[in-house]
């Protein structure tokens, strides 16, 4: 490692080419998995997990009656998530660190949002521009600090996303490389740290894919 950021270089691998992003492929094969094995305890917490979050996701977007609605939510959870996850291992890339990844995944969904939302409901993305209870000297501001807002929200999305993976990795990787260097009487304690920060990164990785996910519901249930 030539620098502090080369560990988020999607070019230090092999003869270097970007094969670092093809580590966001594992996840699918392990999802794959699910359609040929039979049943078992994998499965089993697949199921209760994708039921849970369908059950919230119903009442973000007030549709009970559109079944399937919330696949896509759920499946870009699941896909953060174990990207997150696998990003803790040691020589895996983190591709959820990267914005070509974060923005890839915010940006088409939010286009899919305004543009269904504006040619569909209309008057109700109008309506979303002026708040309830505005006055009628504040109403032309308002217009245009709800637009912004919603023009920034895949960048929030995106930049949320990344700078969480990557404030967590260099904590971790500073904290290695000072290891080397420390006396005996204190490693100890530094790997009680890392291990506390490592448990936190974890808890991390699964809230941040869960935070997208929630976000990312909440912004199609203001198009209904």
């Amino acid at each position: 490692m030539t620098n502090l950021f080369s560990i988020f270089d999607p070019t230090t691998s092999i003869m270097k080419m970007p094969f670092n992003w093809t580590s966001s492929l594992l996840s699918i094969m392990l999802l794959m998995n699910m359609f040929w094995m039979m049943n078992n305890r994998y499965l089993t917490m697949m199921y209760i997990t994708t039921n849970t979050f369908n059950k919230e996701f119903k009442v973000l977007l007030n549709m009970n009656n559109n079944k399937g609605t919330t696949l896509i939510f759920i499946s870009m959870l699941l896909l953060i998530m174990i990207n997150n996850l696998m990003g803790l291992f040691p020589y895996l890339f983190t591709s959820t660190s990267h914005m070509n990844m974060t923005l890839t995944l915010a940006l088409p969904l939010w286009m899919s949002f305004m543009i269904f939302g504006w040619t569909k409901n209309s008057e109700s993305m109008f309506t979303h521009l002026v708040p309830s209870g505005t006055p009628g000297v504040l109403m032309p501001f308002m217009v245009c600090i709800e637009s912004i807002s919603n023009f920034i929200r895949p960048g929030t999305l995106s930049v949320r996303l990344a700078a969480n993976m990557i404030a967590g990795h260099l904590i971790l990787t500073l904290l290695g490389n000072t290891t080397m260097s420390i006396s005996m009487k204190i490693l100890p304690f530094m790997l009680i740290i890392q291990m506390l920060l490592l448990t936190l990164e974890t808890a991390v990785a699964m809230i941040q894919g869960y935070v997208f996910a929630v976000l990312s519901t909440l912004y199609a249930s203001e198009i209904n």
